[in-house]
Order: C-alpha cells, then sequence, then structure tokens
C-alpha cells in the first residue's frame, strides 16, 4: 500500500531537480540569444563568425518545495529517512513542488549577414517541468498507519494534484535588427517526448476498521501517463525518436531607447506534444478494501494498483508546453546594471518576479539577484562570469541558501542543517566562437551579406503585408 502511493506520487512529481537564470538575461550570451530570440551574440569588429558549446556543460537545474512537509522532504532527502512523526495531518494542508529543467545538449550559432545583424541558430535543448500539490496525509501515510484515526472516515486525505513532463526540443532561430533601436527574433521547434505524467485525485476517504485489520479507500480522479509501470522505463526512453511528437513556437522583440533603457519581451515554448505511443489514460471512482493491512504482501498493493490499471484505456492525447510570457527591463549605469524581469506561465502555474544587480570589471562580471516565485518562495541567486567577444564561462544558482544548506545536509546527513522551503538550484556554461571575424564592411572586403543585393529583411517583408499600398 505503502509502496504504491509513493510510487504514484513520484510518478506525477518526476525527480526533483525551475530553472530561468535570469542573471543571463541581458548579458549576449549564447543562452541569451537562444532564450531571448530577439537578443543577438555576436559582435561586429570582434566576435568570430560561428559559436558553439561543443557539447559542453550548458545546463541549469533548480526546484523547490514549500508546506508543512518541508522537515519531512529535508529529513528524507538528508538522511533518506521518512519520518512524518511531526508533520500535521488532518488539516487538509497543501504541498507545492514544483521544477523546470533546461539542458542544452548541443548549441550552433552563426552570424549570417551584416546587413540587420542577421543570426541564425540550431540547438538541441531536453527540457523538464513539474508542478504538484500534495496533502500532508500523503506522506505520512507512507511512514505509519497508526497515525490516522481508526473507525473514522477520513475525507480529502489524498487529493494530489500534479503533473510533468520531459521532452527533447530541436530548435532552429533567427533574430535580425528592425532598425537602429528595434528587433525581433522567433524560435521554430520540433519536440519529442520522453516522459509525461498527470495526476488529478479531486476526491479521496480513508477508512481504517482495526476490529478487522482491514481498511478500505476511496478514490475520484483521472490518471494519464505515457507509460503503465516504471518498469518500462529504460534508457531508450530518453533517446529522441519521436513516437510523442510536437511544435513549439517562441517570438520576441527588443527596443533601445534614446535614453539608454533596454526592453525585451518574449513568448516562449508556445506548443504541444502529441502524446500517443504507450499512452494510457484512467478516469476512477471506487473504493476498495483491503484486509490484513500490517501486512507488506505484494497482494495489497497489487489491488491498490488495480484501482488505475483496471480503469486503463489505451488513448492518445495532446498536452501544452510550459509557454512564459517574459518582460524585461534594465539600464547601464557605468559598472552596474540593474534589471527587473516579470515571467509568468501560461497555461500552468508559476511565474517569477526577480531584481538582477550585475557589477562588471573588464571582462568579468558578478551579480545578486533577488527572486520571488509565485508559489510563495523568496530566493537569493548569485552568478558568476568571464566573457570575451569570443568565449564565455558562467556558472551560478538561484536558490543560494537552500543550494547551500542541501549539500551540506546530504553530505553530513544531518536534516537539521537549514530551514524554511527546500530547494537546490546550479547552472553553468561554457561557449566558444570560431571562424573568420565579423568584421565592419570599412575594415573587411569580405562581409556576410554586404554584397548580398537580393537580400532583404525578414520582418520588414513580413509586416509589410499590413501597410497600405
Amino acid at each position: 500500500m505503502k509502496k504504491l502511493l509513493l510510487t504514484i506520487t513520484l510518478m506525477a512529481s518526476g525527480y526533483f531537480a525551475n530553472a530561468q537564470q535570469y542573471a543571463l538575461f541581458g548579458t549576449k550570451t549564447m543562452f541569451d540569444a537562444f532564450e531571448n530570440v530577439a537578443q543577438k551574440s555576436f559582435t561586429l569588429d570582434s566576435s568570430r563568425k560561428f559559436s558553439s558549446n561543443f557539447f559542453l556543460p550548458y545546463f541549469g537545474v533548480n526546484a523547490a518545495n514549500v508546506g508543512d512537509a518541508e522537515y519531512v522532504v529535508r529529513k528524507l532527502t538528508q538522511q533518506g529517512v521518512n519520518d512524518t512523526r511531526t508533520l500535521p495531518i488532518g488539516t487538509g494542508a497543501i504541498n507545492h513542488l514544483y521544477e523546470n529543467s533546461n539542458i542544452y545538449v548541443a548549441t550552433f550559432r552563426l552570424f549570417k549577414s551584416y546587413k540587420y545583424h542577421k543570426e541564425i541558430g540550431l540547438s538541441w535543448q531536453i527540457r523538464s517541468d513539474v508542478n504538484l500539490d500534495y496533502t500532508n496525509e500523503t506522506l505520512a501515510i507512507f511512514d505509519s498507519y497508526s497515525r490516522f484515526k481508526s473507525d473514522t472516515q477520513l475525507d480529502g486525505i489524498f487529493n494530489t494534484r500534479g503533473y510533468q513532463q520531459s521532452y527533447h526540443q530541436f530548435s532552429f532561430t533567427y533574430r535580425e535588427n528592425y532598425n537602429k533601436r528595434l528587433a525581433f527574433g522567433v524560435k521554430a521547434s520540433l519536440l519529442s517526448g520522453i516522459l509525461y505524467n498527470k495526476l488529478d485525485i479531486r476526491n479521496s476517504n480513508l477508512y481504517i476498521d482495526n476490529s478487522i485489520n482491514a481498511l478500505a479507500i476511496r478514490l475520484d480522479g483521472t490518471y494519464a501517463s505515457n507509460f503503465s509501470d516504471t518498469d518500462e522505463i529504460n534508457k531508450n526512453t530518453f533517446l529522441p525518436n519521436f513516437k510523442n511528437p510536437g511544435l513549439s513556437l517562441s517570438f520576441g522583440t527588443n527596443y533601445t531607447t534614446k535614453k539608454g533603457l533596454y526592453l525585451m519581451a518574449n513568448i516562449k515554448d508556445l506548443g504541444f506534444i502529441w502524446w500517443r505511443s504507450g499512452t494510457q489514460k484512467a478516469t476512477v471512482n471506487q473504493s476498495k478494501l483491503l484486509t490484513e493491512i500490517n501486512s507488506e504482501s505484494s497482494n495489497n498493493n497489487q489491488e491498490i494498483r488495480d484501482i488505475f490499471l483496471l480503469s486503463q484505456q489505451s488513448e492518445k492525447f495532446l498536452a501544452a508546453t510550459n509557454a512564459k510570457f517574459d518582460a524585461y527591463v534594465s539600464k547601464q549605469y557605468g559598472f552596474y546594471k540593474p534589471a527587473l524581469i516579470v515571467s509568468k506561465n501560461l497555461f500552468y502555474k508559476g511565474g517569477d518576479i526577480a531584481f538582477v544587480n550585475t557589477i562588471t570589471h573588464q571582462n568579468i562580471s558578478a551579480s545578486v539577484t533577488p527572486l520571488y516565485n509565485f508559489n510563495h518562495i523568496f530566493m537569493i541567486g548569485i552568478q558568476g562570469k568571464y566573457q570575451t567577444p569570443n568565449f564565455e564561462l558562467f556558472g551560478g544558482t538561484d536558490n543560494l541558501f537552500s543550494t547551500f544548506n542541501q549539500a551540506r545536509g546530504i553530505y553530513n546527513s544531518n536534516a537539521d542543517i537549514g530551514s524554511g522551503p527546500n530547494g537546490a538550484s546550479v547552472y553553468m556554461g561554457v561557449g566558444i566562437k570560431f571562424g573568420n571575424i565579423v568584421n565592419h564592411p570599412q575594415f573587411s572586403d569580405v562581409m556576410p551579406g554586404i554584397n548580398d543585393q537580393q537580400e532583404g529583411s525578414f520582418f520588414k517583408n513580413l509586416f509589410s503585408i499590413f501597410k497600405r499600398k
């Protein structure tokens, strides 16, 4: 019973692993250019024509958990013990777990044309999103039945709602200047789904009858997944095969005012995945009576599993990607640049407000970022970056104190290290430019696009359809 419920929860939540890396916005790194599609990453007279990460690390992972179960989760992750004796039950309190990881496996970008400063990029990413609301009782039942009242019907104690979706993303990006102050960009992506789970238990109740050593459990909700059992997951599951294909589109713009205020806005990853390989959907509304509840027999676990498994039907379905809207504003004051960022999920819960403070000296910069997540989590991020026109190296965290305490707690196997919401975050990246230098035309006989008389502006031509002839 306990193992089964834990499996269901983990299947809905995925792995602890939300990474926006806001301190990289407005930096003209490759990450900035691929994520904020109107941003440029090449500098005339200094940068070389091509850039790539050459399969070097270019990733960000971040997770957080907030609610009454913070200490229980801390003890589980730092000591490997599920001890819910301090966890209040019977209150219906909800905990929140969220995750959003982004790994750039390979990137390639080229400076296409001096005219309109055109850049083209190709990238392969692996992305994952998790958002889960779960009750205190969902954790407590994994520990012991003894804390639950017997001979009393307990309602709503397993109400859980969440999803997990991971996929490969193969993208083509294009950006250009519309004029000296305004730029546009677009990113078109082909997706290949990896894993999907969505669990929505709307009503539930539990009745423990000690006189006959039995319990009755009732679940009312839905479950969808692209696998029936975790045993089906193997290394081949994580290879791109397009059995679950999808599409997404990102588009954005940036504008610099005459007073040097830099404005940027993006719609990111607006799309869907058609889950059709091995997909199952189940709608349940039934009760199950289990006897000999003190026994760890596999029969009891299987009876609980049957509530879902016997209701499953093979069914294809569409799932939206975790699209976001970002707005960014910044201004340079000598060596100091402040920036304000607002990011909001469009289809799912969640979002952030971040205030990035960056100090730069020559090629080295350091950033401190206070951040408020809409799941009621306050974080402090730091970042260090070394960047030249042809090389970039950066690393940081969006959640400094929680990451430090989590690492220290795991190292010492001590759950008493740290307090408040659980969390961990780390990101880093290496990018290299190579090839010929993209000189300004007055310094070079050969310049991409300078002698191409037929080449025009993609966005000027696109917007011209709205002009009156």
